[in-house]
């Protein structure tokens, strides 16, 4: 009997190793190498070369300059390309075009729009965007897109989307191009305190996982003026406290100085935009380590490109006036040392030109490694996502793009970016 037991367990000790030996086999069939002339370390702006990464299922499992190859492992030689991580973009409206933005198009239904989401999704993942966040979309189309995007359906980056903005009636962010007896408003229109509360309960409740919301007037809207404050600090501080409650970040669409302010000092998590950001504004931010997302290359498309997007002459007049100043400004809060994070308002401009925003920002004062930054490590600290994506490190998603130059010394590279991978899946291939 004592025999009988002895083979019994030998024999299932055996199995236990022939099985593990073929689990271990499957394991490393599914590994995919990635070698490259170098990668960049996002943290430091440095080089590592040559490059290797090994990528299992979504995630990176070994980074460096010689790892070990898995048995069966697939080697992608991408040769004397450089690496980075997949970039962030922080303020995009894929649902939307810029002949929308111009108000040629006013009549297209949700379900159009939603597909035109899918459109501008898949150009921004091939532009190397493998993230986005996606601050304001009416009918909840940028939600649906994004449960699109995850189950696999169309292909896109990964989406942290806000669906519609809060905004006062009549505000940027309420519809104010149509005449008053059609008594259309905007679905993210809320007034008062207990309006605003009920609001952004109410945009979480459909899937909202950022809030978003108007603190002044804009560009692309009639009868604002965009230096001006909308919400008062007490309808902002209950958006902010009620999102903060149901973990979601907030972001402040604020271009003037005391709008600012008070988003500030509400406890928001970043500003966008911040045209008329003076030095009081920049010594908060500073203090309440809130970032700041300019979107400074619009101003460059949307002036040159406003005839072909029928922009109607009252949006094109302030364009003129608050663009340009808007980089005066972000220069010196750039020199001031407010954090950045990137974002580019892509809709106001064709989606797929995001990487342009960064040449603007080295225009304004920052090194091409501090720029890259913005769309890398900054945004991810900036989306609660350090532990996921950002950077070329072990354990994160194997979000990677390859460019054939180096950005470090030209990056206009980034504009055009040659092989993306997004959680481990090739979704552009070497041109």
């Amino acid at each position: 009997m004592k025999h009988l037991q002895k083979v019994l367990f030998l024999t299932a000790a055996l199995a236990g190793t022939q099985m593990t030996g073929v689990a271990m086999a499957a394991e490393s069939s599914n590994a995919v190498v990635i070698k490259a002339a170098r990668m960049l370390n996002a943290q430091d702006g440095k080089w590592i070369a040559p490059a290797m990464l090994v990528v299992r299922d979504d995630k990176i499992v070994a980074a460096g300059s010689s790892v070990s190859v898995p048995n069966g492992a697939k080697v992608i030689d991408l040769g004397n390309k450089s690496l980075l991580p997949g970039l962030i973009d922080m303020h995009t409206h894929l649902t939307g075009d810029p002949e929308s933005a111009g108000y040629s198009v006013v009549a297209l239904s949700m379900p159009r729009v939603a597909l035109t989401g899918a459109k501008n999704a898949r150009l921004t993942l091939e532009a190397g965007f493998t993230t986005v966040r996606d601050v304001g979309a009416e009918g909840y189309t940028d939600i649906a897109l994004r449960d699109a995007i995850n189950a696999g359906d169309v292909p896109g980056p990964r989406m942290v989307a806000s669906g519609p903005a809060l905004g006062i009636t009549g505000g940027h962010c309420d519809e104010t191009i149509h005449a008053p007896e059609y008594k259309i408003s905007a679905s993210g229109v809320a007034d008062g305190v207990d309006a605003v509360m009920k609001k952004t309960r109410e945009v979480i409740k459909y899937g909202a996982g950022v809030i978003k919301f108007c603190a002044t007037g804009g560009v692309l809207s009639f009868g604002d003026d965009p230096r001006t404050s909308q919400y008062t600090l007490e309808e902002m501080k209950t958006i902010v406290s009620e999102a903060h409650r149901l973990g979601r970040k907030v972001a402040a669409h604020a271009h003037g100085g005391d709008g600012i302010k008070l988003a500030v000092l509400a406890g928001v998590d970043s500003i966008e935009h911040g045209s008329y950001i003076d030095e009081e504004g920049a010594k908060l931010m500073k203090e309440h380590k809130t970032w700041l997302v300019p979107t400074v290359y619009l101003g460059d498309w949307l002036v040159q490109n406003a005839e072909a997007i029928k922009l109607p002459l009252p949006l094109l007049e302030k364009a003129k006036v608050v663009l340009p100043d808007a980089r005066k400004h972000i220069a010196k809060a750039i020199a001031a040392g407010v954090p950045i994070a990137f974002g580019t308002d892509a809709a106001v401009y064709p989606h797929g030109l995001n990487g342009r925003e960064f040449a603007v920002l080295t225009k304004l004062g920052m090194s091409n490694a501090d720029a890259i930054r913005t769309a890398t490590i900054n945004a991810s600290k900036l989306l609660g996502w350090e532990d996921k994506v950002g950077s070329l490190d072990k354990d994160k998603f194997a979000d990677i793009i390859a460019v054939d130059g180096d950005p470090l010394k030209d990056i206009t590279e980034l504009e055009r970016v040659k092989w993306v991978m997004k959680g481990g899946k090739v979704v552009k291939t070497v041109q």
